[in-house]
């Protein structure tokens, strides 16, 4: 049990989610989601901004068998600062199945960042949504990216849609593969081919080292559940226009939802909405995620 008491606006994960109607490929990924803790094993960081339900990697292979998947990304999250300790016990004990990515700070060292890529690290995130962090990490997030290239590792990137215009410079000039978090958190109540989206569109369209998860509709949507359908023609937008370079995950335990918890079934059944055929289906849970995570050439 946590040792931490919750924030006011903290939900526990679905206790029993549905069994999806649509059923996922062979080896499908679930290229992001997290695991917390146990709190009283491996302590959130007193700098957090929220306190999650307690999360372990147990809870998640569960839910990973439960869905259909085969895989997971695992994601490191603010609560748990850069200690990487919960997301290292996971990959350890995943039997191959799991990829990691970390939080660093700028003096982590070379042996350090060799002992997370052993343990199935292939990427480093970093958060830019204001009300998540002290401060922007513009400097780290350099001298991280010109380290870890040499690895094979990617930058993910997270960010909200109104910030996108600010920060457009920066991202672009980033020396790697760059993975954006959610769409850049687009604004679901504004048209798809309004100037904002058009940007993101314009952000992946000339710079092909951009990547894109079309995950979180729960946190977009202003419909809400089940089918979170405002979502639906920007994810669907992002996957017909870069099979390629998209990616698909739960986001799960869904951490500092305030409003709702989502029904990780009902997630999953979106997947055919925003990749209709079995050849986007394919590009999204499979092809793409085991090339950025599962590459020889990454190894």
């Amino acid at each position: 049990m946590s040792q931490f008491t919750p924030d006011a606006d903290w939900l526990h994960f679905h206790s029993a989610p549905s069994k999806p109607t649509y059923i996922p490929p062979i080896g499908a990924v679930d290229a992001h989601c997290h695991v917390f803790g146990p709190g009283d094993t491996f302590p959130f960081s007193e700098k957090r901004k929220y306190t999650p339900s307690d999360a372990p990697k147990e809870k998640l292979w569960g839910l990973r068998d439960h869905l259909g998947f085969t895989r997971n990304v695992i994601v490191q999250a603010t609560c748990h600062g850069s200690d990487n300790r919960a997301l290292v016990d996971a990959l350890q004990h995943s039997d191959g199945k799991a990829r990691g990515v970390a939080t660093v700070e700028r003096d982590i060292t070379d042996a350090e960042l060799d002992a997370l890529h052993e343990a199935g690290v292939r990427g480093v995130r970093f958060n830019f949504v204001k009300r998540l962090v002290d401060s922007l990490p513009f400097d780290s997030l350099t001298e991280i990216a010109e380290r870890t290239k040499a690895r094979g590792w990617h930058i993910v990137i997270y960010f909200e849609a109104t910030e996108l215009a600010e920060l457009y410079d920066f991202f672009i000039a980033l020396p790697t593969t760059v993975v954006v978090d959610h769409m850049g958190r687009p604004d679901v109540g504004r048209p798809v081919d309004g100037p904002e989206f058009e940007l993101f569109v314009k952000l992946m369209t000339e710079n092909t080292n951009f990547w894109s998860k079309v995950s979180c509709p729960e946190r977009l949507s202003l419909e809400g559940p089940p089918s979170y359908s405002d979502v639906v023609p920007f994810a669907k937008r992002i996957v017909e226009s870069f099979p390629d370079r998209v990616l698909w995950g739960t986001d799960w335990p869904h951490p500092n939802m305030k409003n709702h918890m989502p029904n990780d079934g009902h997630l999953v059944d979106i997947i055919p909405h925003i990749a209709p055929t079995t050849e986007l289906q394919q590009k999204l849970l499979i092809d793409n995620p085991m090339r950025l995570y599962w590459s020889a050439e990454n190894e």
